[in-house]
């Protein structure tokens, strides 16, 4: 696995077309992205104080997006942590694989709207901080 850095993730500006009737966003698969996508879901309705995420992925790119209210991720790679506050639908959060993550401080009514590059894998996720840092030769073996 190559080893990856918080440094490689970053902020997208998306389009937006503004009209008097309002704005409209858009993401076209490999045109926006640095990836292709191939699975869409969304988080909603988390309780006050909640972190979400919480894992890294072994192979799956990710992006994320403020689609109503605001919530901040924080990412890390055993080495340097960077925090992203989230809170437009017009930009997001690229997260390269092999980047630890954790979503939190949610605003009330907030919605994040996730892409990934490849479907849903249990076997394509580190869920336990400890064992993320040893599979990428930072923790004990």
């Amino acid at each position: 696995m190559k080893v990856r850095r918080v440094e490689e993730c970053r902020l997208i500006d998306l389009p937006k077309i503004s009209s008097e009737s309002g704005n409209l966003t858009f993401i076209e698969s490999g045109r926006h992205l640095p990836f292709e996508y191939r699975r869409v879901y969304h988080i909603y309705d988390i309780p006050g104080g909640a972190i979400r995420g919480a894992h890294a992925h072994k192979e799956c790119h990710s992006f994320l997006i403020a689609i109503s209210g605001s919530f901040d991720v924080t990412l890390n790679d055993g080495h340097s942590t960077a925090t992203f506050h989230l809170n437009r639908s017009y930009y997001g959060l690229y997260i390269c694989p092999g980047i630890w993550r954790s979503l939190d401080n949610f605003s009330s009514g907030a919605v994040c709207l996730a892409f990934a590059s490849d479907l849903y894998d249990e076997q394509d996720y580190w869920r336990d901080y400890d064992q993320y840092l040893t599979a990428i030769g930072l923790g004990k073996a």
